[in-house]
């Protein structure tokens, strides 16, 4: 008997989160995920008049292609990927990788040959499909969160399939000051930081893009960002773990990057010219979502966070940046983890986590959960 959980996430990324529609097709890329749940986004997707395109992956397996690329296979593969991709007006990711430093002995070489090849197809799909992602559910996943492999699953579903019609309605006043604000001032332990945002929109994240969800977003001027930023969250890149990241701006440019890798941070920062440039801020507010562990599409909606993005920015909130890296590093801003301030052209915005202004306050977690 499947699990009726699956029915109701399978329902809610077909019919709220991809919005798929008859005579349409979305393309379900399925990492390391239970047949079961594949069949019921088959089914969910039938259901609503549509066509499922399935890719079944395996981590171990990508990471065998990824170790041995070259240039005409990297090429080949962008190729047949961006050929499906375009036949779709959906993509739904999920991925359930048992060990989340399975590639982490690939050679950063092979490792940049392929993400650059590939880039094509994810701006593709970024901006030209209704696109939604988010992890599946599995035992390191619970052990990263210190809960039971049952009592993450259980959390799992329930943030997941969160009201997020709700978190919409009350993230509106959000949108609406990011958008407008010329000026940001981020404080903290070991960060001070301002940057410029004047013309650069702001979107509301609330199910669509991933699952959970839980932030808005913009972006700097590219060449605006000033200060220091200290990040106080373990962070996964390429498969390397990375703790105590600190970066040192000039006129938007990373100019000093330290870690607990610092040798291995700065080899992803010198992929290309624009991984040392900011391609997104974000201020995180989910309720479910109080401590990090390790899996960005859920530590960047950690309630009262944020998260400073070197690498590649969104076409729909564009500074123009352009790199094959796009890392989303978090900050947390509660008390307990050392507080912290967000200023919009000189009105304090959220202290220590928790929205100050009225109209933003229904974004607290005591309101929002």
């Amino acid at each position: 008997m499947a699990d009726p959980r699956f029915q109701k996430l399978a329902k809610l990324l077909i019919g709220y989160s991809a919005k798929m529609r008859r005579g349409e097709a979305v393309l379900l890329d399925m990492i390391d995920v239970p047949d079961e749940f594949t069949v019921e986004l088959m089914r969910a997707t039938r259901k609503a008049g549509a066509t499922p395109l399935v890719e079944t992956r395996h981590t171990r397996v990508l990471r065998e292609a990824q170790k041995g690329t070259d240039a005409a296979h990297a090429a080949l593969v962008r190729d047949v990927e961006l050929h499906r991709m375009k036949r779709v007006q959906a993509y739904i990711a999920i991925r359930g990788a048992a060990n989340t430093s399975e590639m982490s002995d690939v050679p950063a070489e092979r490792m940049q040959l392929y993400m650059k090849s590939l880039r094509p197809v994810l701006d593709y799909r970024i901006n030209k499909t209704r696109w939604c992602v988010l992890r599946w559910p599995t035992p390191s996943m619970a052990q990263a969160a210190n809960m039971s492999t049952e009592a993450f699953e259980n959390f799992y579903f329930d943030v997941c399939t969160m009201d997020y019609r709700r978190m919409e309605r009350a993230m509106r006043p959000l949108r609406r000051r990011m958008k407008r604000a010329k000026r940001v001032h981020l404080k903290g332990p070991g960060t001070d930081l301002t940057f410029s945002k004047q013309g650069i929109d702001a979107i509301a994240c609330e199910g669509l893009r991933n699952i959970p969800d839980g932030e808005c977003f913009s972006c700097p001027v590219k060449d605006s960002v000033e200060g220091v930023i200290s990040f106080n969250t373990p962070t996964i890149y390429s498969g390397t773990k990375f703790e105590g990241v600190r970066l040192e701006f000039q006129k938007g440019r990373i100019v000093k990057a330290t870690a607990n890798n610092t040798r291995k941070l700065n080899e992803i920062l010198d992929t290309d010219e624009g991984a040392r440039y900011i391609g997104e801020f974000s201020l995180g507010f989910n309720p479910h979502i109080l401590s990090p562990m390790c899996d960005i599409l859920f530590d960047e909606k950690i309630a009262g966070s944020l998260h400073f993005t070197p690498g590649q920015a969104y076409e729909v909130a564009d500074n123009g940046n352009r790199s094959a890296v796009h890392w989303d590093m978090v900050l947390i801003q509660r008390k307990e983890w050392g507080g912290g301030e967000v200023w919009f052209d000189g009105e304090l915005i959220r202290k220590d986590g928790l929205f100050v202004p009225a109209d933003l306050r229904a974004l607290n977690p005591d309101r929002l959960r």
